[in-house]
């Protein structure tokens, strides 16, 4: 019966073809491009295609491996339990354990220490993990002298009978941090650095749970580029460890198994789960031609952190939306561990609330929302099957390319690395100055009324330069910041004021674009509803002693009401045209030279009219 009805439903509603769908999308155009309405072209170098249907599945190969099989492109687990990261620095031992265990009775199930302290000792270890059961949680050790740390940390283990059931992680990573650091490794110290590494693996093979390698790939997003090459770069060093580690004597499925990757998670949803997907797939492959004792030597351990990239100073509030759906990309793309920064760890120490809030973030993904009872819930998806299949494609190809310059590590002392991630980083300032890449609150739709505080230092908003092959980590929306922090700082409180005049619906909505523009520098807004003459206008706009007025009419009033309005201000104060009317020669001709628009690049022109104001 219910077969019956099935069919019934059928036949009232038969199947579509891509052709019918394309039909109706060409008349809806109505001679548009195609091409440039509705087809996307990512900053990773592919296109994304306006919608995805069954038949977009065929060719791509990885199709119908199931989660825990390979190439893992569905998980490396049949679950999707990850655990909940949170790193603590360490400074005193004693502190950072009260706060561990504090940690360990609110959720979190991975504990990162970050260990700046030179003469870190045996005794400073046993009272940092005072009272903390270690086969019950996941430990993570980062900093300065994390070699010898490990070794500390595994003398312990094996002291007290815990290395075989321990889950830990260290963040050893010369060829990553080191070189993005130091801009080289010099021998004989970065040879002896590779010592110690087979060293550490060869003394914990029997071990399963203990990675002693780290590739930090989140230094390549956090330094601004793209997710293509921060995966492409990840791959490239982690073939780097492979290859130097078998070189050495280690078996591929003894070094393999020691390497876990690190990435940070971006904003662009999809995307972020495709290259976790990608990222496992890819590397399964690089691993399978080490030709591994076991298959399962290629399961890539992934670790998630939520970008700084992306984080603002203004708003700051809204980094919490930013971790939220980041989390949930890590999440659905089915990482091993992932740590949502805490949304004020762009311009000051967390507090308590903000690191609560970040790992509640997790917790409520799992507990209320359910993430981690479901393995890889994107697949099937025809739109980010296509993505992790493009994804891949390019990374793949920019991986090859890595190799035919010898390596990841030749390709970086030869400055290629460096090179690709600014050219990248300066195509995305480029969309963020002029509004093609939206950071809420920096750029755009920001807080009328907010002006920073204390807290916020110059130091916090001012982009580092790289020195020498170094990369340097800085925040997309440092520009925008350190405009505005110079505003709230100087002093003086400038104001521009809308003459909304002529035709009151695009009046009204040139109005709200052109406040949305000038509080992006900290610029005070004053909006009008609506003036019935010029004049009115232009004498409530003196009153207001605004440094700028800002015309809001339609294209068609702007040859007559500009002028006007030019005349009656009498210089007493800059004169801004909203829009890019037809009528813009002939109003430039009568000394009408100020205008703003969506193709502005809001942040040149901004400055602009600070230094016109002696800000």
């Amino acid at each position: 019966m219910a077969n019956t009805k099935h069919e019934k439903l059928f036949t009232e509603f038969p199947p579509v073809p891509t052709e019918k769908w394309e039909e109706v999308i060409t008349a809806d155009l109505k001679g548009a491009d195609y091409e440039r309405k509705l087809v996307w072209r990512t900053g990773e170098g592919f296109n994304v295609r306006p919608y995805y249907r069954a038949e977009n599945l065929e060719g791509i190969r990885f199709l119908g491996s199931q989660a825990g099989e390979f190439p893992y492109v569905r998980g490396t687990r049949s679950h999707n339990r990850w655990r909940v990261h949170q790193t603590i620095e360490v400074k005193c031992p004693k502190e950072a354990n009260a706060e561990a265990l504090k940690l360990l009775n609110s959720g979190v199930d991975s504990l990162g220490f970050s260990i700046a302290k030179e003469e870190f000792s045996a005794a400073d270890l046993d009272q940092l993990l005072a009272e903390i059961h270690i086969p019950a949680v996941e430990l993570t050790f980062c900093g300065a002298h994390t070699g010898r740390i490990a070794e500390l940390v595994i003398d312990k283990l094996e002291k007290e009978g815990n290395a075989s059931e321990a889950h830990v992680a260290f963040a050893i990573d010369p060829i990553v941090k080191g070189l993005s650091q130091k801009g080289d490794f010099c021998s004989p110290n970065g040879e002896k650095c590779f010592a110690k590494i087979s060293s550490l693996i060869e003394r914990t093979r029997e071990y399963k749970h203990i990675r002693i390698v780290t590739v930090s790939a989140g230094i390549f997003a956090n330094a601004g580029s793209t997710i293509v090459e921060e995966l492409a770069f990840a791959l490239a060093a982690g073939n780097d460890y492979m290859a130097r580690l078998t070189d050495a004597g280690l078996s591929a499925n003894i070094a393999a198994r020691k390497l876990r990757f690190s990435f940070a998670v971006t904003s662009n949803y999809f995307l972020e789960i495709a290259k976790f997907r990608a990222a496992r797939m890819l590397w399964a492959n690089i691993v399978k031609a080490y030709n591994p004792e076991k298959e399962c030597a290629g399961k890539m351990m992934i670790h998630a952190r939520t970008a700084d990239w992306n984080q603002t100073v203004y708003d700051p509030y809204v980094n919490m939306l930013r971790g939220t759906t980041e989390a949930m990309s890590a999440a659905i793309g089915g990482v091993h561990s992932l740590e949502v920064t805490p949304f004020d760890a762009a311009f000051e120490s967390p507090t308590e609330f903000s690191k609560r809030i970040a790992r509640n973030v997790e917790l409520l993904l799992k507990h209320e929302s359910h993430f981690d009872q479901v393995v890889d819930p994107a697949g099937g998806s025809y739109y980010v099957e296509n993505l992790t299949q493009s994804i891949a494609a390019e990374a793949w190809k920019l991986f090859l390319e890595i190799e035919e310059k010898g390596g990841y590590t030749a390709a970086y002392k030869a400055g290629w690395i460096k090179e690709r991630i600014e050219a990248s980083a300066a195509a995305k300032d480029k969309a963020i100055a002029t509004r093609r890449q939206i950071l809420l609150g920096a750029n755009q739709y920001p807080n009328f009324t907010e002006v920073a505080g204390q807290e916020i230092s110059e130091e916090a908003v001012t982009r580092k330069t790289a020195e020498g092959n170094t990369l340097a980590p800085y925040r997309g929306a440092m520009a925008f910041e350190a405009m505005r922090l110079h505003v709230d700082r100087s002093g003086k409180q400038p104001k521009a004021f809308m003459l909304t005049c002529g035709s009151l619906a695009m009046a009204r909505a040139r109005a709200q674009f052109s406040c949305n523009f000038f509080a992006c520098a900290g610029i005070r807004v004053q909006d009008n509803t609506f003036f019935k003459s010029v004049e009115e206008g232009v004498k409530a706009a003196l009153e207001s002693k605004a440094e700028i007025v800002v015309v809001c009419a339609s294209d068609d009033d702007y040859a007559e009401v500009a002028p006007k309005v030019k005349e009656l201000l009498g210089g007493k104060a800059i004169l801004v045209v909203a829009g890019a009317p037809a009528c813009t020669p002939e109003l430039e001709a009568q000394g009408i030279t100020n205008f703003i628009n969506v193709k502005s690049n809001v942040l040149e022109t901004l400055k602009f009219y600070l230094k016109e104001m002696g800000i």
